[in-house]
């Protein structure tokens, strides 16, 4: 058991948001719910609400247990690694595969195959071990995901994460005909009608920005490339449905046609990030899968009839 204790010097924050700042990366706001929830955390010597908003010269204090064992069972699962070290790695993440083991998906994980694939070399930040997982990518969205070995490479990687100084760049497919280049610049937050959707929303919602380029239009659909500033859930999806171009095949926030797709169009296809370790900069593209160039092929097919 670790404790974390210091005294907040400004008024206003949220005690989970500065518990996460505190930590230097090694607890995520969400985890810091979790211990405040539990009853790990106390203000004063009390204990508070996971929105309490600290006063200056509160004093905090937080238990952070002993990592636990996960019981995540390691699965031989093939994975398509492009790049690995003694620190981190970077998958290409199939379409249709959750990184995360959760309700409804138990087995057959991202997570599975690495536990499987890298052993006892995977960080334990948050209370349990052997994760690595620093961000994730949608189930039904494919490419580059990036994994920490270590906890120190994972409290780095999610400082870049926090400052927005990591590249990311994605290619779509969306409904309708995009014009000309532009920016989204809209605010996101969790749907109050519907909890696993997030919406555009000025109520307890954090900065959201996507600029995306057009590659190229099609009868009814325009390839895209887009450029996150931020990385929020369900960012690209979210953002483009706002501007009435909802990705192609996205069930949540379009209307999932076409469903030949079996889930939205969209590739991570670009990554470049600081190793936080060597501090060289790296960077690493990934080829459009089969779903994604088919699915070009026919609309360019119909474009010429």
């Amino acid at each position: 058991m670790n404790r974390l204790e210091f005294t907040a010097e400004a008024a206003g924050d949220r005690i989970d948001k500065a518990i996460a700042e505190m930590s230097d990366g090694e607890l995520t706001r969400s985890f810091a719910v979790k211990l405040i929830e539990d009853g790990g955390c106390t203000v004063n010597g009390f204990a508070v609400a996971k929105n309490y908003k600290l006063k200056a010269g509160d004093e905090v204090a937080v238990d952070i247990p002993d990592p636990q064992e996960t019981d995540i069972l390691p699965e031989d699962i093939p994975l398509d690694i492009v790049y690995e070290d003694g620190d981190l790695l970077v998958v290409n993440k199939p379409k249709g595969i959750v990184v995360h083991p959760a309700h409804g998906h138990y087995s057959g994980t991202l997570v599975n195959a690495l536990m499987f694939h890298c052993g006892d070399s995977l960080s334990g930040i948050n209370g349990e071990l052997r994760p690595g997982i620093v961000h994730r990518i949608d189930m039904d969205t494919s490419g580059l995901l990036i994994v920490a070995k270590s906890d120190a490479a994972h409290k780095g990687l999610a400082e870049q994460i926090k400052e927005h100084s990591f590249s990311r760049e994605y290619e779509a497919v969306v409904c309708g005909n995009v014009k000309e280049n532009g920016t989204v610049n809209a605010p996101i937050g969790r749907s109050k009608t519907d909890r696993k959707k997030m919406c555009i929303t000025t109520e307890n919602s954090r900065e959201a920005v996507t600029h995306y380029t057009v590659i190229q239009n099609y009868a009814n659909y325009t390839h895209l490339r887009l450029k996150l500033e931020t990385g929020r859930t369900h960012q690209i999806r979210v953002h483009m449905a706002y501007i009435g171009h909802p990705v192609a095949g996205d069930a949540v926030y379009g209307s999932g046609k076409p469903a030949s797709l079996g889930g939205q169009c969209l590739h991570a296809k670009h990554i470049g990030f600081v190793h936080p370790i060597t501090g060289e900069w790296l960077e690493f593209e990934s080829e459009l899968p089969e779903y994604f160039t088919k699915f070009l092929k026919t609309l360019e097919a119909k474009s010429t009839q």
